[in-house]
């Protein structure tokens, strides 16, 4: 059975974290931990979000951390290949989840605390990552500092900011424009109703316009402009979780490529790369000296 420290934040501290959101996230992760996701499509979402990573140049034995683990999905993945993994989620619920996800490995550490009061060293972790995680975040800056704090000279850290739509056109922003509207009202009410309508949109939306764009795909047609074309291949299961992720969550940042780019300088990360493709931003940068 995988280890656990359920470190807690700092009495009187003002953690880096909207309670709402935590909530909501937790109770998520427990209508959809993860555990009906075809083992073949979730390899393919970790190389795609592990894609800029050559975990052959992480030292032997590499300790690292998984800031916002969720479920445990992509711990799964990530602690067969290191030494040490630190799974921290702010969520009591979203970790009662990665521990039984992670049952399998006793690399796993758990600890129940905020970005900003991860009960980790300064300057001690060869690797981190957080993936989906700081545009949820009141002060997404701030976060991505605490993190590379943790991290040793020449360390990489794995990040995956939402976007701004900066490189699609008008339509698109404003069929976008017009869901988050729906996202404002939606993550406001009780979650039985969060659930109940992203499952509707689910089915009516995410499913109609992804089979739409793996029909132009097959005529020979570029689907990248289409609306939930990223979702072509993807399972019905991954879309009810999104939807309810999308719609459901009141607290959500967008940045562009060049503010994603800018924060990660400020933080301390150089040899900055950003991934082309979807999902927007995916970058990686390691801690300067």
């Amino acid at each position: 059975m995988a280890a656990s420290n359920d470190s807690r934040p700092a009495s009187g501290a003002a953690p880096n974290l909207d309670e709402r959101t935590v909530e909501g996230f937790g109770r998520e992760w427990t209508t959809f931990p993860q555990d009906r996701l075809d083992p073949k499509e979730q390899r393919e979402l970790f190389e795609l979000y592990f894609a800029l990573v050559d975990w052959e140049r992480l030292p032997p034995g590499a300790e690292g951390f998984d800031l916002g683990c969720g479920s445990g999905r992509w711990a799964a993945l990530v602690a067969p290949r290191v030494g040490r993994l630190h799974c921290i989620d702010a969520s009591s619920s979203a970790l009662a989840v990665a521990r039984r996800t992670l049952a399998r490995h006793p690399n796993c550490v758990f600890h129940h605390a905020s970005v900003d009061t991860m009960p980790l060293d300064d300057g001690s972790m060869d690797f981190g990552y957080a993936l989906g995680v700081l545009h949820h975040v009141p002060d997404p800056a701030a976060a991505l500092r605490s993190c590379v704090r943790k991290l040793k000279v020449g360390a990489p850290f794995v990040l995956y900011m939402y976007y701004a739509l900066e490189n699609r056109r008008l339509p698109y922003v404003l069929i976008w424009r017009a869901s988050d509207l729906l996202r404002r009202v939606l993550s406001r009410c009780p979650f039985p109703a969060r659930v109940a309508v992203s499952e509707v949109i689910a089915a009516t939306v995410y499913w109609p316009l992804a089979r739409v764009a793996a029909l132009a795909e097959r005529l020979g047609l570029d689907p990248s402009p289409l609306p939930l074309s990223f979702y072509r291949h993807r399972s019905f299961y991954m879309m009810r979780t999104d939807a309810l992720d999308r719609f459901g969550t009141r607290l959500e940042h967008r940045f562009t490529a060049d503010q994603v780019l800018q924060m990660m300088r400020d933080a301390g990360l150089d040899a900055i790369r950003l991934a082309g493709g979807p999902p927007y931003w995916r970058a990686i940068g390691v801690r300067a000296r």
